[in-house]
């Protein structure tokens, strides 16, 4: 096996079944069964609105959680972070929800997504949503939880110790019989906005009222964060504060970068990403025949079958290149310098930073990440500063953090500055 090869072992932003599912079986406290009838049996789901079901899948108990935020978690990455003991089961609802995709011409669309209570007592919950990174199977995504060790690290870190935490599957992803939206702008905001107002739904359903909203998200899931927050205060939805870990903020840079500067730590599963996103814009952009005039003609079909899950991360790995560069064609890459093309002039004008926010970010990024450079996942702080927009901070996660090692120590770190925000509104509060 060649040294590239070798890192497709670290898939920084990629939940692969054959890693979670031996690490799994023997360690669920969530019984199975329950599990395949919720994936199965549509009568289970309680209607609780216009449009809105949903159905409990499972808990997670404490030793559970415990479980996540030890065993798992050392497996899943070995940067080292400190994690308190979660303190509270958590009990988890899938959610199918309506919504429309703006890209075409609002047309109805049913996705799905998670709803994670903790079992605190309370009636009234802070809120956490979190979107998810990218993920080469349909359903590595928070509804599917015990595929997806990100969204477990969440629900251990924040469920576990209090806060409702939500999360979209994306338009393609989870329930949803869409073409997967990766990456497009619009469908993403549009299936994280609707996948909130179907959380309060449920939640009301569950006599638990929503309190402050925070949002994050990691890698492809920290662009969907920008892009929700942007939005969420489009609409007057207040957010008390947002996070994101290893940011591809200017597709057109990050994209760029990859091609004409690669490095020799550069993810091996970068040609998986664009065959993603390529195939993507095909369908939601209206640009035919975008991924084989991109893609050598050797691989168009190993990517198509990727996107459409037809094929696993493991089988188009066996039939492509590690190299970026020997993955796309020759006349596409040139033309990306000076942004040619309906596809670039799309990346150049979706950057999810420039408008003036008002909400507190802090943007974290590794030095040594393989996917995002810290440039490319700081560009925010910089900006908003000239815009005089919310405080934004570059938070560094250290020089041995790769892009697992950046969402690690990004998930413990931003619980102790929400929950310093929490308890900073709770001091302004007037006395009763």
């Amino acid at each position: 096996m060649s040294q590239e090869r070798r890192k497709a072992k670290a898939l920084f932003m990629i939940v692969r079944p054959q890693f979670v599912l031996p690490l799994v079986f023997g360690l669920l406290a969530m019984d199975a069964a329950t599990m395949e009838a919720g994936e199965t049996v549509s009568d289970s789901y309680k209607p609780v609105a216009a449009g809105v079901r949903y159905q409990e899948i499972g808990t997670y108990d404490v030793p559970r959680l415990n479980q996540i935020l030890t065993t798992e978690r050392h497996e899943f990455s070995d940067f080292k972070e400190e994690f308190p003991p979660a303190r509270f089961p958590v009990k988890l609802y899938r959610v199918l929800y309506n919504s429309v995709i703006p890209e075409r011409n609002n047309r109805p669309t049913t996705a799905s997504g998670l709803v994670a209570i903790p079992a605190t007592g309370r009636n009234e919950m802070p809120v956490v949503s979190y979107q998810h990174g990218t993920v080469f199977t349909k359903t590595a995504v928070p509804s599917h939880p015990d595929e997806s060790m990100e969204t477990r690290l969440m629900l251990a870190q924040f469920a576990g110790q209090g806060y409702v935490v939500i999360g979209a599957d994306y338009f393609g992803k989870g329930e949803s019989t869409e073409p997967d939206s990766y990456l497009v702008k619009e469908s993403t905001q549009q299936a994280c906005l609707d996948m909130l107002r179907a959380s309060r739904d449920v939640c009301a359903a569950l006599d638990v009222r929503q309190g402050p909203l925070f949002v994050s998200g990691w890698s492809q899931g920290a662009w969907s964060t920008m892009t929700f927050l942007n939005k969420l205060e489009s609409v007057g939805v207040p957010v008390t504060a947002a996070a994101t870990a290893s940011t591809p903020n200017d597709l057109f840079a990050i994209v760029n970068r990859w091609i004409h500067a690669p490095r020799d730590f550069d993810a091996s599963y970068l040609p998986g990403i664009m065959a993603l996103q390529l195939n993507a814009y095909s369908e939601y952009y209206d640009l035919p025949g975008l991924a084989s005039s991109a893609i050598k003609p050797a691989y168009q079909q190993a990517a198509r079958d990727l996107y459409d899950n037809r094929i696993t991360w493991e089988q188009f790995q066996a039939q492509t290149p590690a190299s970026l560069t020997a993955f796309l064609q020759a006349g596409f890459q040139s033309a990306s310098s000076v942004g040619e093309g309906r596809y670039w002039q799309i990346l150049r004008d979706k950057p999810v930073y420039r408008w003036r926010s008002q909400t507190p970010l802090r943007s974290y990024y590794g030095d040594i990440d393989e996917v995002v450079p810290a440039f490319i996942a700081s560009l925010p702080v910089g900006y908003q500063d000239l815009m005089g927009g919310g405080e934004t901070k570059a938070v560094p996660a250290g020089s041995l953090a790769n892009h697992r090692g950046t969402f690690v120590h990004a998930v413990a770190d931003q619980k102790r500055w929400f929950d310093e925000l929490l308890a900073l509104g709770q001091k302004r509060l007037p006395a009763k």
